[in-house]
């Protein structure tokens, strides 16, 4: 029961390295997360700040994850182009950007006010 426990565990971070390594929109995403991990401290943001941040790149890193996951799916399903095939593509990339345009509002009402600060 352990050792099985274990192996999800390992088989989860074996995914985790295959997104980051496979995908390079998932290595953007992470070159933001370090952007507003480094800007929460830069700035001190509060505590709900902080979970606001963590919420709004966990959603991103998890809808590029589920979409990488449909990606390859539709491809071993699907091998030849397929009209439906391509709009499971587009619609789950849709998800991505519906999520990352959301962080990057989470990150403009708690960051744009730090920064004009900072300026003025």
């Amino acid at each position: 029961m352990i050792k099985k426990r274990l192996n999800s565990f390992k088989y989860a971070f074996n995914g985790i390295v295959e997104l980051i390594r496979s995908q390079p929109n998932a290595k953007i995403h992470l070159a933001f997360t370090c952007i507003v991990i480094a800007g929460g401290f830069f700035f001190q943001i509060s505590t709900t700040e902080w979970c606001l941040s963590i919420l709004s790149i966990a959603l991103v890193l998890s809808a590029e994850a589920f979409n990488t996951s449909l990606e390859y799916l539709t491809d071993l399903v699907s091998p030849d182009y397929h009209e439906l095939a391509g709009k499971t593509k587009d619609v789950a990339a849709g998800a991505v950007l519906i999520s990352a345009i959301g962080a990057a509002i989470v990150g403009s009402i708690i960051f744009l006010p730090k920064v004009f600060l900072l300026f003025n």
